[in-house]
């Protein structure tokens, strides 16, 4: 049986990985993707209804226009079945067009079916999404390729982090201070 885990973990393997059909694994056929973009830097949709409309947005779009992505979510997996899960998510990213990186963060808040454990509703919140100039690449890129994947503490996280990145740090360790 799917677990909470299993179903994240296939959601940020499709998307990072440009592989939409591993979304069955992370969504129901009926879920709901809703977006709340606080920055000005990246858009999405405020609303996607279906698996398929949620892989169009989430992965083949965005593939098209990004590539070496990495996303981990910035907590311990849940470890049984539960209706929700909410966690801090950090993003890096190039621009295939500009060879821009990206750095961003957020917060995921998941509901889960219950029969299934397969994701039925998620709320995407991206709180900050920084754009660095394509020489910042190699640093940012060897900094989270080396992070645990998927889940990831905040402490790792920030622990060997580039300086350019301090922005987007900084919001993640808000509730630190």
């Amino acid at each position: 049986m799917t677990t909470p885990a299993d179903a994240i973990a296939a959601y940020l393997r499709a998307k990072d990985g440009n592989r939409p059909h591993l979304l069955a694994q992370a969504f129901t056929e009926d879920a709901t993707l809703t977006m709340d973009v606080r920055t000005g830097n990246i858009a999405f949709p405020p609303v996607s209804a279906g698996r398929e409309a949620i892989a169009e947005v989430l992965v083949r779009r965005f593939a098209q226009t990004y590539e070496n992505v990495y996303t981990v979510c910035l907590a311990s997996p849940p470890q049984r079945p539960t209706d929700s899960f909410r966690c801090d998510w950090l993003v890096a990213m190039t621009e295939k067009d500009s060879r821009a990186v990206r750095v961003g963060c957020g917060r995921y808040d998941w509901h889960f079916a219950p029969a299934s454990q397969l994701a039925d509703r998620l709320l995407i919140t991206i709180e900050a999404m920084q754009s660095l100039p394509a020489q910042e690449l190699g640093g940012v890129m060897h900094w989270v390729s080396g992070l645990a994947y998927p889940w990831c503490s905040l402490q790792a996280a920030m622990q060997d982090a580039p300086a350019c990145v301090s922005p987007v740090l900084a919001y993640l360790g808000r509730e630190a201070v």
